[in-house]
């Protein structure tokens, strides 16, 4: 079974922490209606979605991504390098752990899981200003008992390593040259986002189908032409948050549920 765990979003997302992005207004309704819309999507797409009540003290609870990284055998639970997330955490935790042993980070090490992009058995993770080398050195310590190859990745002028790639498909990763160091990348099939977009690497695998926001038309296109399903949703409000698809929900299989 696919899990999708979302949370519902917070009355205070216009409070949200901004990086890159010039502050704006947001509908918080219209927000809302997209991201149940995002839901719906996921469900249609043949998740399980496990919706979590609003954090309305926490104006980027929405985005579940950043706090934890869920892989085949374990959930990392991250130290956020925005201290004003580190609140959401406990909550998560306790919705994953049903699903996977949880392993803690520990400060002062940073990390996000916006920074974190698995393919196989091999993590790459972004240098930013959310998570750092220390973060780094402390996941791969953390997996290595479980075979897993983490990597640091160098970013130019992005929030996440995810806001400039994502895996699309086994062993096909798009991404924005601009913004990360393709090196890392080369031995996989790599499609490069519109230049007019440059915020369209964002995108998120669901089954065989890649959803991203409705923004970016030509990538969208490009990569119909490159044979993948693409399912556009509008992500107007979510965005001017420095959202992508990506970060509101946390995907993984889970055929049982642990032993209590």
């Amino acid at each position: 079974m696919l899990i999708a765990i979302t949370r519902e979003v917070s009355t205070s997302l216009a409070s949200c922490e901004l990086t890159w992005l010039e502050r704006e207004p947001i509908d918080i309704e219209k927000a809302r209606a997209e991201h149940h819309a995002y839901e719906r999507c996921l469900a249609e797409l043949g998740a399980h979605v496990i919706s979590l009540p609003a954090l309305d003290a926490h104006p980027d609870a929405v985005f579940v991504e950043d706090p934890a990284i869920v892989l085949d055998e374990v959930a990392v639970i991250t130290t956020m390098g925005a201290e004003s997330r580190r609140g959401e955490r406990a909550s998560l935790a306790a919705a994953i752990a049903p699903y996977r042993p949880l392993i803690h980070m520990r400060d002062p090490a940073k990390l996000e899981g916006g920074d974190v992009m698995r393919v196989g058995r091999s993590l790459y993770v972004g240098l930013s200003a959310r998570t750092d080398a220390a973060g780094i050195a402390q996941l791969a310590d953390e997996l290595k008992p479980y075979g897993y190859e983490v990597h640091a990745v160098q970013l130019f002028d992005c929030l996440h390593l995810k806001s400039a790639c994502c895996c699309i498909g086994e062993g096909c990763v798009l991404l924005n040259f601009d913004w990360v160091d393709p090196a890392p990348f080369l031995n996989y099939r790599l499609i490069e986002v519109a230049p007019s977009e440059p915020g369209a690497a964002n995108a998120l695998l669901v089954g065989n189908a890649v959803v991203m926001p409705n923004a970016y038309p030509l990538t969208a296109a490009r990569l119909r032409t490159e044979g993948f399903p693409v399912v556009e949703l509008d992500m107007t409000e979510l965005m001017k948050a420095e959202s992508g698809v990506t970060c509101s929900s946390l995907l993984f299989q889970a055929p049982k549920v642990l032993d209590s």
